[in-house]
C-alpha cells in the first residue's frame, strides 16, 4: 500500500508544526529528521531544522549522554527559526524521553517506543518508576507504540536478524509521521533506492518498515483524529533546494573561486562542528579546488597562508579552540597582507567544551585573539543560507583589500538548514582580480590609493622577485624594518586598510521605525529568533524596532546613528555580552544584554519576553 491508497475526510489544516524526533545515537534520528525535512521542502514547505547530536562519539546505548534529537518545523507561510516548543515528540527510549519531555508543549502529542520501556532502560535514564503507566504524562495525548516489535513482525519474511530489523524502526517511526502529517513516501523511496543501490536487501528491508508505520496509523483507530495537513508556503519564484549552513559555506566558497578566477585551496584539521565544510568541498575537485587535511590546526593555517602567497583563494577552516592554535599564522598573513579566509563554526567552550552545541562566545577571540595591533574585518552570516554570500563576501574583502579575514559561523547555523533559492549567475558579483604583472619599478608594498591594498605578486613572475615574512615591513620596499616611526606608520596603514572597507558595505537597514522607543539589534545566528520575537510583538501593538549586522569589524558607517536614534537598545548574544561591550566602548551608549549561554540557540518566547519587560507590555 502507499501513500495514496487510502483517502481521509477528517484532515485537519495547519499553518505550521514544529516535530522533534528523539532516540539514542545509533537510532537513525537525524536521517529522520533529514527524510522528513526533505520531503517537506519538495512539497513547498517553507521550514527550518534545529539538529542536536551527542558530544561523545558513541555514549552507551539508552543512556542520557547518547540521546541524538532533530527537530523541524515546517509551515505554510515564511518562518524564521525551528520554533520553541516541539507539538510532536517521537521518544524511542526513556532516555529520549526524559531528555526532551520538559520542551513538549502541554497537550503535544507524544509517540514513544513502549517495547524500550523496561526495567532496564528505564535505570539508564534515571527513572525510578515507568512514566507510561504512573500518570506523569497525563498532560500529554499520548501513543503508545510497539515499534521494536512491530518492525521485527515487518521483517519477519526477509530472514533477518534482530540487530539489522531494528535498524529499520526509525522508518517504521518515520511512515508513521508520514502519515500523520500527509506526507508522500516517494521522495523517501527514492532516496533509499540511490543510497543503496548496491544493497537491494536494505532497501527492502527500509521500505517494508517505513510501509508498515504508514499503514499502522491507517489501520489503528487511536491515530484517526490525529491527521494533519500543512500546504506549501507561498514563496518567491524560483529554483530551491534545501541547504545547511555549512554546505552554505562550501558552495560560497566555490563560487567565489570561479567568479575571481582564482584556485581554491583549503587547508583544514577535522574539527566539530566545522568538519563538512572540508567534506564539501572535497567534493568540488572537477572546480579547480584543492583540499588539504593537515596533521593539525597550525599545519593547515600555514599551508593555507603558502597557497596565498602562490595566488590561490585560501582558506581555513575551524572551531574555537583551533582558531585559538591558529592565531599566530594568521598574524603572519596579516603582516604579509595576504588574503585568507578563516572560517571558525564556533561551538560551547571553553577548551574542548561541548563540540556539538551552538554559542557566539568567539567573537571577542575573533577582534582581539592576536598579539600586537592586528585588526582583521569580521563578518557573521545570519541564517544557513545567508552563509552562502556571506562566504562569497568574505572573499571579495580579503583579495580586494589583501588582508586575512575571519567569519564566524555556529554549529546552529552549520547544521541547520532552511529552503534557499538558488542564485542567478549574473547577480553574483564580479570577483575577478589579476595579480600584479607590471615588472617595472616592482614594490611589493606598494599600495592601491582607493583600498591600501599592496600588490599581490605571484613567485616565479619574472622581475616580480621578492621576500616577505613576519618581520615588520618597511613601507613599500618590505624590507625588514626595526625603524620605531616605520612600525607606528604601518600598524596605522594596517589599520586604515580595514576600516576602508566600511565605504563598500551597505549602510545598516533598520526594519520598522528608523527611531523610538526599542531597538532589537543582533548579529549571527540570533537573527531568526529576533526576527520572530519582533513580529510577535508587533502583532500585540508593540513599537519595536529591529537591525541585524553582518559586518562586526568594520562596523555599518551609519551605526552610531541608528543607536543614537533610540531610546533603548537590547542585543540578545549567545554569550555574555561580547558585541554589547564593544559597542559601548565604542559609541558610549548604553546596550541592554540579553544573555544565554546554554549551548542553545535563542527562543523566540524569551526575547519576546525581554521586550515585554523593556516596553511595559502584558506578557498576556
Amino acid at each position: 500500500m502507499t501513500s495514496s491508497a487510502v483517502v481521509h475526510d477528517s484532515v485537519e489544516k495547519l499553518s505550521d508544526v514544529v516535530i522533534r524526533f528523539a532516540g539514542d545515537s545509533g537510532d537513525g534520528m537525524q536521517l529522520t529528521g533529514t527524510q522528513f525535512t526533505n520531503t517537506s521542502a519538495v512539497l513547498g514547505n517553507d521550514l527550518s531544522t534545529l539538529p542536536d547530536f551527542p558530544a561523545e562519539i558513541r555514549a552507551p546505548a539508552g543512556t542520557l549522554p547518547g540521546v541524538s534529537a532533530f527537530q523541524v518545523r515546517i509551515a505554510d507561510y515564511d518562518i524564521h527559526t525551528p520554533g520553541d516548543a516541539p507539538n510532536v515528540l517521537v521518544a524511542m527510549n526513556p532516555a529520549a524521553l526524559k531528555t526532551n519531555i520538559a520542551d513538549l508543549e502541554v497537550g503535544g502529542i507524544l509517540i514513544v517506543n513502549s517495547n524500550e520501556f523496561n526495567k532496564r532502560n528505564l535505570t539508564k535514564a534515571y527513572y525510578t518508576e515507568n512514566p507510561l503507566t504512573n500518570g506523569s504524562l497525563e498532560g500529554y495525548r499520548l501513543f503508545e507504540v510497539e515499534l521494536t516489535k512491530l518492525t521485527r513482525a515487518a521483517l519477519d519474511e526477509m530472514g533477518l536478524g534482530n540487530r539489522d530489523r531494528d535498524r529499520c524502526k526509525n522508518l517504521f517511526a518515520l511512515g508513521m509521521i508520514y502519515w500523520m502529517f500527509s506526507r508522500p513516501l516517494d521522495n523517501t523511496e527514492a532516496w533509499l533506492a540511490k543510497k543503496f543501490a548496491s544493497k537491494p536487501e536494505i532497501i527492502e528491508a527500509n521500505l517494508r518498515a517505513m510501509k508498515a508505520g504508514w499503514n499502522y496509523c491507517d489501520i489503528t483507530g487511536a491515530f484517526q483524529t490525529s491527521r494533519y495537513e500543512v500546504v506549501a508556503a507561498p514563496l518567491p519564484a524560483g529554483t530551491y533546494r534545501n541547504i545547511n549552513g555549512n554546505s552554505a559555506l562550501a558552495l560560497g566558497l566555490v563560487t567565489a573561486s570561479r567568479r575571481s578566477g582564482l584556485p581554491l585551496f583549503l587547508g583544514s584539521y577535522p574539527i566539530t562542528p566545522a568538519s563538512s565544510v572540508l567534506h564539501e568541498l572535497a567534493r568540488y575537485k572537477h572546480y579547480g579546488v584543492t583540499t588539504f587535511q593537515a596533521e593539525d590546526e597550525i599545519a593547515a593555517v600555514c599551508a593555507a597562508v603558502g597557497a596565498s602567497f602562490g595566488g590561490s583563494l585560501a582558506i581555513t577552516t575551524t572551531s574555537g579552540p583551533g582558531l585559538a592554535l591558529k592565531s599566530e599564522a594568521i598574524n603572519l598573513a596579516l603582516i604579509t597582507e595576504l588574503p585568507l579566509v578563516v572560517i571558525d563554526v564556533q561551538r560551547a567552550g571553553p577548551s574542548t567544551g561541548m563540540p556539538t552545541k551552538t554559542e557566539q562566545t568567539d567573537l571577542l577571540q575573533a577582534m582581539f585573539g592576536r598579539n600586537g595591533e592586528s585588526p582583521m574585518p569580521v563578518i557573521a552570516p545570519s541564517s544557513p543560507g545567508d552563509c552562502f554570500s556571506v562566504a562569497i563576501e568574505a572573499c571579495r574583502m580579503a583579495i580586494q583589500y589583501m588582508v586575512p579575514v575571519l567569519l564566524l559561523s555556529d554549529g546552529y547555523l552549520a547544521n541547520g538548514s532552511e529552503p534557499w533559492r538558488l542564485p542567478e549567475v549574473e547577480d553574483l558579483p564580479d570577483l575577478r582580480l589579476e595579480h600584479h604583472g607590471d615588472a617595472e619599478d616592482f614594490q611589493p608594498y606598494r599600495r592601491n590609493p582607493e583600498t591600501l591594498a599592496r600588490n599581490w605578486a605571484v613567485p616565479g613572475t619574472p622581475g616580480l622577485e621578492h621576500r616577505i615574512g613576519g618581520l615588520e615591513k618597511q613601507d613599500v620596499t618590505g624590507s625588514v624594518s626595526y625603524d620605531p616611526d616605520n612600525h607606528q606608520h604601518m600598524t596605522r596603514l594596517r589599520a586604515e586598510k580595514v576600516e576602508r572597507i566600511a565605504r563598500t558595505i551597505p549602510p545598516l537597514e533598520v526594519d520598522g521605525d528608523s527611531g523610538g522607543r526599542l531597538l532589537v539589534l543582533g548579529w549571527g545566528s540570533t537573527a531568526g529568533a529576533i526576527t520572530g520575537a519582533v513580529n510577535l510583538a508587533r502583532k500585540e501593538g508593540v513599537k519595536v524596532s529591529r537591525a541585524h549586522l553582518r559586518h562586526l569589524n568594520p562596523l555599518p558607517s551609519n551605526l552610531g546613528d541608528v543607536l543614537a536614534s533610540f531610546e533603548q537598545v537590547l542585543l540578545p548574544e549567545i554569550n555574555t555580552g561580547q558585541l554589547a561591550m564593544i559597542l559601548r566602548a565604542r559609541f558610549l551608549k548604553d546596550i541592554i544584554t540579553l544573555s544565554k549561554v546554554q549551548g542553545k540557540p535563542f527562543m523566540r518566547g524569551e526575547i519576546l519576553a525581554k521586550i515585554h519587560q523593556l516596553t511595559g507590555a502584558s506578557e498576556g
